[in-house]
């Protein structure tokens, strides 16, 4: 049953997949402080806290005589540098504990490339000097691709570090059942994920004195587009929902208790931050906690849909590296 050694490789034994798995959760875990510390940046206006020079800080390597914005920004590249080589690392060490055909390399490389790309993607920000209180479509527009990245990046490591674990294989992953309802109930997901940010944002650039000024407001045609688009994120906040109920309910019956109650306990969570956050007219503090909330929601989710998501032609990698 099991292979014999050749030159290129062997299947990694237990002790090898349980490091690189314990390694795989622990750069999902970076990534979400990554993520909260770049919602700082945001909400404490310090995205121009290193000028307009990207990589280097205001020209310089290490900045000198920083402000608190400049720490605050410098701080997130630094930590963006170092989720660069915490992910080569999980891909490094993935290629050399799974074998050929495993889903879970295919992630890795997902992984790399996302994070290459949400590198790319934050440079131009800085660059194009989208970043404060810059109110133009195009900073809208490219931050909304920005927040996308993100949470599939978010979903590339998490499911890189739910596969190492099954050892499925791709072509069985790309034949399962309910995958395309699984596909599609994320990617709703997603749109609350960005549209939650926009509205943060919206929170951030134009603070209301009152939760009824906020709502006059959203309604108001002579509000600023970002302000009037507010309310997609509430809505399809509800339209996400119902098909993490059907998600909930089929993992139910396939008994995945434990992780429905994480994911079911994360929403409800949500929903409260969320009615919070819009009372309380978006504090500093309540958009970090509700972010927060919102990543392991969507960590959460993501591994609940691979629990789902069942391969036809079994779950095993056996071919050599």
């Amino acid at each position: 049953m099991a292979t014999a050694a050749v030159s290129r490789g062997t299947v990694a034994g237990p002790g090898t997949m349980r490091g690189v798995e314990r390694f795989a959760w622990l750069v999902v875990g970076y990534n979400v402080l990554v993520i909260l510390w770049g919602a700082l940046v945001r909400a404490t206006g310090s995205g121009a806290g290193c000028g307009n020079h990207w990589p280097l800080c205001n020209g310089q390597v290490i900045p000198l005589s920083p402000t608190v914005h400049t720490i605050v920004e410098f701080t997130h590249r630094c930590m963006t540098g170092g989720s660069l080589f915490m992910v080569l690392g999980l891909l490094v060490w993935t290629f050399r504990a799974s074998v050929k055909g495993e889903a879970a390399r295919v992630l890795a490389v997902v992984s790399t490339l996302l994070l290459l790309n949400e590198a790319l993607l934050g440079a131009l920000l800085v660059k194009l000097g989208y970043v404060t209180g810059n109110q133009s479509v195009g900073r809208m527009v490219l931050l909304s691709i920005h927040l996308s990245n993100t949470l599939l990046l978010l979903a590339a490591l998490t499911l890189t570090a739910v596969l190492l674990k099954t050892r499925q294989r791709w072509a069985g992953l790309m034949r399962a059942k309910g995958l395309g309802w699984g596909v599609a109930g994320l990617v709703a997901t997603l749109v609350v994920g960005v549209s939650g940010s926009m509205a943060a944002l919206g929170d951030t650039l134009f603070p209301a004195a009152s939760l009824q000024a906020a709502i006059a407001q959203d309604l108001s045609t002579a509000s600023p587009w970002l302000l009037r688009l507010r309310g997609v994120h509430p809505v399809s906040a509800v339209l996400a929902a119902i098909f993490v109920a059907w998600l909930l309910v089929k993992a139910r019956r396939m008994r995945a208790g434990g992780l429905v109650t994480v994911v079911l306990g994360l929403l409800v969570a949500q929903f409260v931050l969320g009615i919070a956050d819009v009372l309380l007219l978006a504090p500093l503090w309540m958009q970090i906690l509700h972010l927060l909330g919102a990543d392991l929601y969507w960590v959460a989710l993501v591994s609940l849909a691979a629990a789902v998501v069942r391969p036809r032609d079994g779950q095993f990698g056996t071919q050599v590296a």
